[in-house]
């Protein structure tokens, strides 16, 4: 589907987020050397992380303390990065310190959703959630002030209990159009999309041209090293946790990437070497 937009390579090697340990470094390589446990964000036009070795970028490792799982560490690069720029797009301090929004989080069960709940609420926000019935308990496990089941008619219109417009949205799902999100910001709320579906971009285009005050913002990751050391820092300090859904040995990848496919993966999906 992506190859008219990206010209890869064929065969392409997919999978960007890694964790191991270095067997191997550069003549230019300073901070890091043989032996070192590390997380790694690859680039994403050359892949290479679906393997039982992977070339990566000193710029992109990030050392992994012991108190760091290496399945913890590796769901973090692409899913925890997005989340941490929604919320650090709208000033959040993680220690609290900043001013609270109300704020909710769709999809809050995946991979994005998860990390957002968590790490919204560290930076002092309330936070509504949305996700399928069977991890309604875990979401709010997770942080949530409260959490909407998307098959209700209260969480397909997103409404929560209080009635109260929310300040900004972070849309982790291709599933909601800007027709229902719209109405439920507040005079001068902002929608981040991590996912944006046809409608949502095109939503996005007109909003440059308008002077409308609720506006739709499509989050592209630019984040990089200081800010995974940042997470990881986090999940060392019990802060922020990885949601597992399952782990598949390196043999049966073929079935990981289909339950990835598939989108209904509670947290990360995990293939161990």
């Amino acid at each position: 589907m992506l190859r008219p937009f990206f010209p890869f390579k064929f065969p392409f090697t997919p999978v960007t987020d890694v964790a191991g340990e270095v067997v191997e470094i550069g003549p230019q390589v300073t901070a890091i050397k043989v032996g070192d446990k590390v997380v790694c964000k690859l680039n994403f036009t050359k892949g290479g992380g679906l393997a039982e070795y992977a070339v990566v970028s000193e710029k992109e490792t990030v050392l992994r303390p012991d108190e760091v799982s290496s399945a913890d560490a590796a769901g973090l690069p692409i899913a925890g990065l997005t989340a941490l720029q929604s919320l650090k797009s709208i000033d959040t301090k993680f220690d609290g310190t900043g001013k609270a929004a109300n704020i909710l989080v769709t999809a809050a069960s995946g991979g994005v959703g998860s990390y957002a709940v968590q790490l919204a609420k560290l930076g002092g926000h309330h936070v509504t959630a949305t996700c399928g019935a069977r991890n309604i308990d875990l979401v709010r496990s997770l942080g949530a002030d409260e959490v909407l089941d998307y098959n209700t008619p209260e969480g397909q219109s997103l409404k929560n209990s209080s009635g109260k417009q929310y300040d900004y949205i972070i849309n982790c799902t291709t599933g909601v159009s800007w027709s229902v999100l719209k109405p439920n910001l507040s005079k001068n709320g902002v929608v981040m999309d991590i996912a944006p579906n046809v409608s949502n971009m095109l939503a996005f285009i007109c909003g440059i041209f308008t002077f409308s005050k609720k506006k739709l913002k499509i989050i592209v990751l630019s984040l990089g090293k200081d800010d995974l050391q940042f997470l990881v820092a986090l999940v060392r300090e019990g802060k922020l946790k990885t949601v597992i859904d399952s782990k598949y040995p390196f043999d049966n990848a073929r079935d990981a990437w289909a339950k990835s496919v598939d989108g209904h993966a509670t947290g990360k999906i995990i293939i161990e070497m």
